[in-house]
């Protein structure tokens, strides 16, 4: 295995066991609920093993995140149709809130589009 390897399987298995910890779950009980082995756990988070396509997929649906916030910052696309999509620091803080404020920043969102639209319509008025 080659030194970007290593890089790559350890900057996954940084964020698997960050999105692991914040929703609460053990390795033993994410092993159970995607029915591995809690060694094969640990290997993940310690950039030992590199799951296969099914496995990052149920990883990513167990712990209730985007496969975007285990790859975003390892591709390079500099497509301004694809970085215009979404600020990367903000999903990487907005999907470490609870229900709670993850809600509240929809709320805040929402409103602020509507204050948006209102500006632009008096703009053009």
């Amino acid at each position: 295995m080659d030194e970007n390897e290593k890089y790559l399987r350890k900057t996954i298995g940084r964020k698997i066991k960050l999105a692991r910890s914040k929703t609460n779950y053990t390795q033993e009980k994410l092993a159970e609920e995607l029915q591995l082995s809690t060694r094969y756990i640990s290997q993940l988070e310690r950039g030992i093993a590199f799951g296969s396509a099914t496995t990052i997929v149920n990883l990513c649906k167990a712990l209730k995140i985007n496969s975007d916030f285990l790859f975003h910052d390892l591709i390079e696309c500099d497509s301004p149709q694809v970085t215009s999509l979404f600020d990367q620091k903000f999903m990487q803080d907005y999907i470490q809130l609870d229900d709670y404020n993850k809600c509240v920043i929809r709320s805040l969102a929402n409103e602020l589009v509507k204050l948006q639209t209102k500006e632009e319509k008096k703009k053009f008025s």
